[in-house]
């Protein structure tokens, strides 16, 4: 689920301040309290408790970032969210060791992108490591076997229809599972080689940028490093969301 832009925050957070309920709730608390035979003062306190209640149930939550964990994940999958992580430590190392200044503050900028990036290249891997999982589920080389066991049988030797045709449904459902197995395989190959590529560009940027902390003389030698690295993670975006549209399609009925 994606955070709402702050424009929404904002009008949602005006239609929680002002929504019908909570000022309905707000009086029902004080008028309960006035009842109960609280001071007024006491009992405007309880309408006003009540109303601050209702608004923060109302008020939206914010967005939890996803825990990046690496150790969660087998590799190929593993491996690139490491190199990732290390890299932005790297980048924040160096930031972290510049004089304060215009510099500074701009590579703080592209940082906060490489951090995009960090949880892009998360998002992909965790996918990718999903389509591992269900492909090594279906063990291809057991269905394979049993296809060659099904072509057997089906031998020159067998006249008998009825028993033809039921092999050759047989064979037609194995083979529908492999063809399952080689969509899920491709899926996870393609972005497993697109992930190998960026992650190395990905780790280009950050050399680049410990290259300018150290000799850029002005912010304006960062721009491209900002235009770059903003490519790259709308590339690593890209690549996220079509796995997540794919990778199910790609799962087809072949996962148990």
């Amino acid at each position: 689920m994606q955070a709402l832009p702050d424009r929404y925050k904002s009008r949602a957070t005006a239609e929680a301040l002002t929504s019908p309920s909570a000022i309905v709730l707000a009086g029902a608390g004080a008028a309960a309290a006035i009842l109960g035979g609280l001071p007024l003062v006491a009992a405007v306190g309880v309408g006003a408790a009540a109303w601050a209640a209702r608004v923060a149930f109302a008020l939206p939550k914010r967005k939890r970032e996803p825990r990046v964990n690496p150790r969660s994940l087998a590799e190929p999958w593993r491996g690139f969210v490491q190199d990732a992580v290390a890299a932005q430590a790297r980048f924040d190392r160096t930031v972290g060791r510049m004089r304060s200044g215009p510099l500074q503050d701009r590579l703080r900028a592209v940082g906060s992108r490489i951090s995009d990036g960090v949880r892009e290249c998360w998002g992909i891997a965790c996918q990718g490591n999903e389509l591992q999982g269900a492909y090594e589920q279906l063990d291809v080389p057991a269905i394979q076997q049993e296809l060659r066991q099904l072509k057997a049988e089906k031998g020159p030797g067998h006249k008998d229809a009825d028993h033809v045709a039921a092999i050759d449904r047989a064979v037609a459902a194995v083979q529908s599972q492999l063809s399952s197995a080689k969509r899920i395989g491709d899926v996870a190959q393609d972005a497993s080689d697109k992930l190998r590529v960026l992650n190395a560009q990905l780790d280009e940027a950050v050399a680049r940028a410990v290259e300018l902390s150290v000799h850029a003389d002005s912010e304006t030698e960062v721009a491209p490093l900002g235009a770059d690295v903003d490519s790259l993670v709308g590339e690593l975006e890209a690549l996220r969301q079509g796995l997540e549209e794919t990778s199910g399609a790609a799962r087809g009925t072949g996962a148990p």
